[in-house]
Formats: structure tokens, sequence, C-alpha cells
């Protein structure tokens, strides 16, 4: 694969029919005041030293100058080859709840807010491991596939927000079974994989708990993060408090029932989030205790710069086009490199 890293410098090739309308508008000046002294060929004859072609050969070698130091800029590249690491990890797949509910701000300034802030720490500890992004509201969507590239996980995950899914409501059930089918198809069924399930539990929607007993069946470990506090908080949105239909404000609290029986049938773990940890870093190193599987990453080498070799061209035209004269050498004159009339 051939690219250039800094494409925007190409532009700079615009500055070589510039200097060759220069270098043509400067020889005919030259041939116009010349022809004020009289006949043009009677003066080449009176002048035998000057010499054309090596004018024009100096300027060819200063413009193929100009054009490889502007290649050299631009800096041309060769390679992109795939190369398979091995590592061993697991694949961990973040189940995000983005309902509406997640605005509430028992949690400072809210606990979807907070939940971001830890999952991009977490993106920051991770060296092995593979990881994946669910979103749900009403419906889950696959907000991230599984991958190793812990840069693209982080911008993903610092977008999650409750506009990703257009039906509100809390399917947790729905969620965890399109996390269970977002997993790589690379490893045996359920091995060194884990589900780590962020919300306030409020699942008003599906069964999650017939979902559990399949991933635990499949050997898929669920840990799972309730966050909110079991007194609840009122739920803003554009500086507006929700209210139900007697116009009451609605209050989202937490429930932590449903979240520990889902973590207690797939052998996982659950850990209610406080205002000093979310719940990850505990998560995390229980996820460490697990046997983990080698994976296989496909990553791209890196490129091969170029630009060393166009500098270097670029300089030996211009150590020519320093040292050709503009007159002939007497000393060569019998070569007639140029082959001019004598």
């Amino acid at each position: 694969m051939f690219r250039f890293a800094n494409p925007h410098f190409l532009w700079l090739l615009w500055a070589v029919p510039v200097l060759v309308a220069l270098f043509l508008w400067a020889a005919h000046r030259r041939r116009v005041r010349l022809r004020r002294f009289g006949d043009f060929a009677t003066l080449e004859e009176l002048m035998p030293e000057v010499s054309n072609g090596r004018i024009l050969l100096k300027f060819i070698l200063f413009t193929l100058a100009v054009v490889f130091l502007v290649l050299a800029a631009a800096r041309p590249q060769f390679g992109s080859k795939l190369r398979e690491e091995k590592a061993r990890g697991v694949e961990m797949m973040l189940v995000v709840d983005v309902s509406n509910s997640m605005l509430a701000e028992d949690f400072e300034p809210s606990r979807l807010d907070r939940t971001k802030y830890a999952i991009d720490k977490l993106f920051d500890r991770l060296r092995q491991d593979r990881v994946g992004l669910v979103v749900f509201a009403g419906e889950p969507k696959v907000q991230l596939p599984i991958t190793s590239d812990y840069r693209m996980a982080k911008a993903f995950a610092r977008r999650i927000d409750p506009s990703l899914v257009s039906v509100q409501g809390t399917a947790v059930g729905k969620a965890l079974e399109q996390a269970l089918l977002a997993f790589s198809g690379e490893q045996s069924e359920g091995q060194s994989r884990v589900v780590i399930l962020i919300t306030d539990g409020e699942n008003h929607e599906d069964d999650a708990l017939a979902v559990a007993d399949r991933a635990a069946e499949a050997g898929v470990r669920i840990y799972t993060i309730g966050i909110g506090t079991p007194e609840g908080a009122p739920i803003r949105i554009d500086g507006d408090f929700i209210r139900d239909e007697r116009g009451e404000m609605v209050v989202s609290k937490l429930d932590e029932e449903m979240l520990s029986a889902i973590a207690e049938r797939t052998g996982g773990l659950y850990v209610r989030a406080s205002k000093q940890s979310i719940g990850l870093e505990e998560i995390v190193k229980s996820i460490g205790e697990m046997e983990q599987q080698e994976l296989s990453t496909l990553r791209f080498e890196e490129f091969d710069e170029q630009y060393p070799l166009l500098v270097g061209i670029a300089l030996v035209l211009l150590a020519l086009e320093f040292l050709l004269l503009d007159r002939r050498n007497p000393l060569l004159a019998h070569l007639n490199i140029f082959r001019e009339k004598r």
C-alpha cells in the first residue's frame, strides 16, 4: 500500500508551472533587451562563451529539485502489511444503560457521565484484552464491535448518549442477548468471555434472568454494576424534571436485587457503585483471576518512510545546478556536451 502522510504539501507542486512561466518570461525579456543592441544571431557570435543550453539545464535541475523536495515534505510511505500478534486475555463486552434514568444526578454530574469517565479510565489500564460496547434503553445497539484498539474504544465511549437509542425504556434482557451475539467467533464458545453490565437496574421490558441462564450455559460470566442509590433521584432533561401523568416528579431508584441475581447465576460479581468508585476496578481484578485465552490480533506494520531518498536526490540535483556554470568551460569545450555550434 502506498500513501502520503502529509498530502496537503502536494499543493506546493503548483509552484512548478509558476517557475516555468517565470523562466520563459525572463528568457523573453532577455531576448528583447539583446535585440536593442543589434541582430540576435550576430550578438551570439560575439558572445561565444554564453551557453543557452546550460541555462536551460540549470533551470531543469533546479525545478526537479523543487519537485523532489515537495514530494519529500508530503512523506510518501510504503507498507501497511498485516501482522498477526498473539496475546493472552479475555473478550470483554461492556453493556451500558443509556436510558433517561441514567441522567439522574445522585452521582455528579450524572450517572451516565460518571460511567463514561470510569470506562475511559478502564481502557487506559487494559493491555491485551479485547473490548466491545453495547448501549441500550428500550432497544440495544452495538456501539463498538470487539476490538483491541483501545484508542478507538475510548473515542466511541466518549460519544455514549441517550440519543444513540431511539426507543426509551430499560430492556436489560435484550441488551445482554445482543452482547452475547456480539462476541467474535474465534474462540470456543464462552471461553474467556465476560459481560460487564452497567445500569441502575430498573428493568421494565423483559426477563433478564432467563438470558442470564443462557449465558451461564454458554460459559459467559456477567458482572453487574449498579449505579444509583436505593433512595433514588429525579431525572432532569434540558433543565426540566421528568414528571409522570399525574404531574409528580419521576424518581429513579437502584434495583439491586435483579443485578445481584444476574451476576450470581453466571458466576460473576455484583458491585454497587459509590461516589468514590464506579466498581470497574473490583470487577477487572476479579476478571484478571480468570483463565485467559490466547487471542490473535491483526495489526498494520509501520509504514516505510521514503522521504530521505527524495531529499538525497534533491540535494544532488541542487549540487549539480550550483556547479554547472552559465558559460562554456574552455577546458571541456572539446567535448561539446550540449551539441552547440562553434
